[in-house]
């Protein structure tokens, strides 16, 4: 014999909310493969596109570069 699905233990569902919540949750328990997130590239930093402005004086050429 196979469990329930679903219990309701409060309330009364109508049929349309029960068979609605039925889909959801049998939608969420299916078992599929994640998807990894696509690494993405030094180019897309946020540090290079928002860096401060450059310094002058002593070491402000090396203070340039991308690893400041």
């Amino acid at each position: 014999m196979v469990p329930p699905l679903l219990r309701v233990v409060k309330g009364e569902p109508s049929a349309e909310e029960l068979a609605a919540l039925t889909v959801v949750v049998a939608a969420l328990s299916q078992r599929r493969p994640r998807r990894r997130p696509t690494p993405v590239g030094a180019w897309a930093s946020y540090g290079d596109a928002h860096r401060s402005a450059l310094r002058a004086g002593p070491g402000g050429w090396r203070a340039a570069g991308r690893f400041s």
